[in-house]
């Protein structure tokens, strides 16, 4: 499975982006991270095909949602009150197993990632 992630891009603060990943083939979840500059990768989304069940990070509830577009097997991640700790590349990853909730925010619950989009939020 390849995953492409695009829709990245530069936005003021309190602006809104849309990321895509497309993937390839059948993927069971989809999850978004993001590594900031000198910081480790985080996670930020996750959702879990077969029930659109989603999990999110403290630092974006309420602000991004995660969606599918189940046909195009394709994801989403709306970003909305962007702020510039927000600034990032954005990475989208697919499983291909049976996750369970409580895995969605691991890293290493996925095997497939895509290459990443820059995200910069300016204030």
């Amino acid at each position: 499975v390849q995953l492409q992630a695009s829709g990245g891009g530069l936005v003021q603060l309190g602006g809104s982006l849309r990321l895509s990943c497309a993937a390839s083939g059948r993927t069971s979840a989809m999850g978004w991270f993001r590594q900031a500059p000198g910081k480790e990768r985080e996670f930020v989304a996750a959702i879990r095909w077969r029930d659109r069940y989603t999990v999110y990070a403290d630092s974006v509830k309420g602000r991004f949602t995660i969606s599918r577009d189940g046909a195009q097997n394709t994801g989403y991640l709306q970003m909305n009150d962007l702020k510039p700790d927000d600034t990032a590349i954005y990475y989208c990853a697919g499983n291909t197993g049976s996750p369970i909730v409580s895995s969605l925010p691991v890293t290493s619950t996925y095997n497939y990632w895509g290459q990443g989009t820059l995200v910069t939020v300016s204030s």
